[in-house]
């Protein structure tokens, strides 16, 4: 919001600088000098206020937008780990299913499942570490 401060400022104070130079050369009276009314101050204080309302609003969508686009990119990642996940437990029932007991590899997995809750989430996390 702070750069559409700026270029607002920088907006005001080319289209101030622009005002002097399209008034007509300076005659010697009085009269001839043209000051900006209020009036046209007020004008373009509101065309000022009117932009920065649009760009306010635009970058209210633009982030809107932006957080929708995250949410959805969580949700495929997540969708894409649980079927990851349910592949894994297929290939670990399969690999225990084949795994001898007694095999130098079948009684190291039985002492590495020991400290997990099931031999499938063992096998999930052996065969995870393995790929």
């Amino acid at each position: 919001m702070d750069s559409i401060d700026k270029l607002l400022t920088e907006l005001k104070n080319e289209y101030e600088e622009i005002q002097p130079k399209q008034q007509p050369p300076k005659l010697t009276t009085a009269k001839s000098v043209i000051r900006p009314s209020p009036k046209s101050a007020s004008l373009m204080d509101n065309l000022l206020a009117e932009v920065k309302a649009d760009f306010v609003e635009k970058d209210a969508v633009e982030e809107l937008k932006r957080q929708q686009e995250l949410e959805q990119e969580r949700i495929q990642q997540e969708q894409l780990k649980t079927k990851q996940i349910e592949a894994l437990k297929v290939e670990a029932k399969e690999w225990l299913a084949k795994i001898d007991p007694f095999s130098p590899e079948g009684l190291w997995f039985e002492r590495f499942a020991e400290s997990y809750p099931s031999k499938l989430e063992a096998a999930i996390e052996y065969l995870q570490s393995n790929v």
